[in-house]
């Protein structure tokens, strides 16, 4: 588990550590913001296009095979991306990284659930949890400090060290535990995934550049959902499908999927949106903004195993309904921030906020897994981990839309200065939040723990 989450946090970190880097890298490489925007979108496409991949081909290969794959992967790109000498090559190393990360992700959580019976994963999760929090949260206070004092290429550099930690650890210690089967990889299903998920990501993604009427953003939008229909129906026909979508005639996987959907819609929105507020509205420094966000994130590590624990415990309403209360009471703070918020009442609300979502992201996570038989995990692990990242990346774009289109709106019909259309902005985004984060605690009510005999 050391070898799978130490892997997963660097994956995790390198996601969110170069978003505060794009403004230097544009003037270093000399591309534009909408080119060097790519290296944010091009991992968010990478992992949309892969994760889902995933779950067959940890039932064609060795638990070893898959996590050699993903830290050398996820090694390369770095080192690769480190030493770019153009932007090109910077992208590339992107793009392998994220690769390595698609594999890695699904494999921890399916190790998991192999190898943890189930009065026990969720102390496991919270762990995983930990990590996939951590790692997005640390890395815009980390690359800012980097920043500070060093230059970008140690951003990729400083995470080499634990790469390799990984890739020996692993390699001495991790076991096969998977179950391997005879089966075929089917060629249509493949390229029907990658241009479903990968072309929603990817209209979605270019929504904040070209705006959501382009021909080309609406035009990936429909393909994208055309072929996920397609790849849909041809699933349900095979006798052996690429991913087995019966995991959704289990009526609590799919309410895990719906809260996982609307939490990471959220979270990965917020962890754009607010340090843009916070910047633009506030006219913190980058560092200062990372370190505001700190005490929040640090807290959610501190506890995120103690919350696994209590799940385990006492069950997924008494632990995942208060969370989500939680998430509610932040957006309801957020939306009421503006020019002259006191810093203190951000890292409070940061803190509530992290809190109900560690309490949130993992717990559903464990209760939507558990609630399928043990044949099914690796594609629910699949399903669940892509729609993790498809509502990511249509969070983040939906959400920036909306905080610009506002902004523009007020520059342009009214007096308001930059910073009080930037709050203004930030506000109704979060109000928008604050209608998803109430609709997950009406959900939350709905959940119960999966019958024992399930698995």
């Amino acid at each position: 588990m050391a070898a799978l989450l130490v892997a997963g946090f660097v994956g995790l970190f390198s996601e969110t550590a170069l978003n505060i880097a794009l403004g230097d890298l544009s003037q270093i490489f000399g591309v534009n913001a909408t080119t060097v925007q790519w290296l944010a979108t091009g991992y968010f496409l990478t992992l949309g296009i892969l994760v889902p991949v995933s779950g067959i081909l940890m039932q064609k290969f060795t638990t070893r095979q898959m996590f050699i794959a993903s830290v050398v992967l996820l090694l390369g790109g770095t080192i690769i991306a480190a030493l770019a000498p153009v932007f090109s090559v910077l992208l590339i190393g992107r793009i392998i990284q994220a690769a390595g990360l698609a594999i890695n992700l699904p494999l921890t959580q399916n190790v998991i659930f192999t190898i943890f019976p189930p009065n026990k994963r969720g102390a496991a999760m919270g762990v995983m949890g930990l990590v996939m929090l951590a790692g997005p949260a640390l890395g815009p206070t980390i690359a800012g400090l980097i920043l500070d004092t060093l230059s970008w290429e140690w951003i990729f550099w400083v995470t080499t060290p634990f790469l390799l930690f990984s890739l020996i650890f692993g390699i001495v210690y991790l076991p096969n535990v998977n179950e391997i089967r005879k089966v075929s990889i089917d060629a249509l299903s493949v390229i029907l995934s990658t241009i479903g998920f990968g072309g929603v990501v990817y209209g979605v993604s270019m929504a904040g550049e070209s705006g959501w009427t382009s021909a080309t953003v609406m035009g990936s939008i429909i393909i994208g959902l055309l072929a996920i229909v397609l790849f849909a129906v041809r699933q349900m026909k095979m006798e052996n499908p690429m991913l087995n979508l019966r995991a959704f005639r289990y009526p609590l996987f799919v309410l895990g999927v719906f809260m996982s959907f609307i939490t990471f819609f959220n979270m990965l929105s917020m962890l754009v949106i607010l340090p843009m507020y916070m910047q633009m509205a506030l006219l913190m420094a980058a560092f200062a903004t990372g370190l505001v966000l700190l005490p929040g994130s640090l807290l959610n590590c501190i506890l995120a195993p103690f919350i696994g624990r209590f799940f385990d415990k006492y069950g997924p309403r008494a632990i995942i309904t208060p969370g989500t209360i939680l998430v509610a009471i932040g957006y309801v703070l957020y939306a009421q921030f503006g020019t002259a918020t006191p810093v203190w009442l951000i890292v409070v609300t940061f803190i509530i906020m992290m809190l109900g979502v560690g309490a949130v992201l993992a717990s559903v996570q464990t209760n939507t897994l558990n609630s399928l038989p043990k044949r099914l995990y690796p594609d629910g692990i699949a399903i669940t981990q892509t729609i993790q990242q498809v509502a990511g990346a249509i969070g983040i774009a939906v959400m920036v839309s909306l905080m610009a289109a506002r902004q523009g709106s007020l520059l342009a019909t009214t007096s308001a200065a930059p910073a009080e259309a930037a709050a203004s902005g930030s506000s109704l985004v979060f109000t928008v939040s604050l209608i998803f984060a109430i609709i997950n605690v009406v959900l939350s009510l709905f959940l119960k723990k999966p019958s024992a005999t399930i698995n």
